[in-house]
């Protein structure tokens, strides 16, 4: 490739990002018009077991079908990779990441606590993350080196988020999540709370870890790590965290969290220590 095709294809590639994140919104608020719909009957939707303690409704179903649609239309050779339908292959190295429904119990219940995650991946890098709170109308977006943003819906209303900057983990709030999807890891995951649960101010699961990492990003909580996640929970958080001046890696420090879905993320000096204890229980 010449100098020239390299400097348009550069050009080509940007603007795609920057659209990119325009229909990532508006698939977003596709898949919150879906989930608003049925908040008031979530009792009737039609329930499966993917496999003990995971569920998967009806609207999970609908409200990736709305996103999908919206995105493949933007971007028919883009990849996808959403939760309930799986891979589409593409002819790029774009791939979009998408959990139309992160904390499905949490829905199933009226428990407030779920969310739209949606990014845009470009050679496995996260470069496009957007994350929906459709009960609060809060919307988390990043772009990548541009930095990470909360408003309301409405982009003339958007603020820049940062992590918090304190060092002192036993001043810090941590979110964290349970292993009900891997049972086997258990004394794992208990011993490593038992641990951190001495040294941090305290410690918060909600059920959502995309909506985890987006309070990571909004300096609402401290830290975040949990493991076993899927790439879906946790690309459009990870750009949120690190747009945000925080850090995100596996529990050992290093880069497999997106392969292994065990993940340790907070502002550098509380990722630091959580980082001191996790790396002595990763796998």
């Amino acid at each position: 490739m010449n100098g020239l095709n390299r400097r348009a294809t550069a050009v080509t590639d940007a603007v795609e990002t920057a659209d990119a994140l325009a229909v990532a919104r508006e698939a977003a608020a596709d898949a919150v018009a879906v989930l608003q719909a049925a908040a008031e009957s979530t009792h009737e939707n039609v329930v499966t077991d993917k496999q003990p303690r995971d569920f998967v409704t009806a609207i999970d179903h609908a409200a990736e079908e709305a996103i999908v649609d919206r995105i493949q239309r933007a971007f028919p050779d883009h990849a996808v990779m959403a939760e309930e339908s799986g891979e589409r292959s593409g002819t790029t190295t774009h791939k979009w990441v998408i959990d139309p429904l992160d904390g499905t119990t949490n829905f199933m219940h009226g428990f407030p606590m779920y969310a739209v995650s949606i990014a845009l991946l470009e050679a496995d890098t996260p470069q496009v993350g957007i994350v929906v709170d459709p009960v609060r109308g809060e919307w988390f977006t990043a772009r990548a080196g541009e930095g990470a943003r909360l408003d309301d819906g409405r982009t003339d209303d958007s603020r820049p988020i940062r992590v918090t900057g304190s060092p002192r983990l036993d001043r810090r709030l941590v979110a964290t999540g349970f292993p009900f999807r891997h049972p086997e890891q258990i004394d794992r995951y208990l011993a490593a709370f038992a641990v951190l649960f001495e040294n941090v101010g305290d410690m918060r699961r909600a059920g959502s870890a995309a909506l985890d990492m987006a309070y990571v990003a909004a300096g609402r909580v401290d830290g975040f790590w949990e493991l076993g996640l899927n790439l879906w929970d946790i690309a459009a958080g990870e750009l949120l965290i690190t747009e945000a001046g925080g850090i995100v890696t596996d529990w050992s420090g290093g880069d497999g969290h997106r392969d292994k879905g065990w993940i340790a993320a907070g502002n550098p000096d509380v990722h630091a220590v959580l980082i001191e204890t996790l790396t002595r229980f990763a796998a």
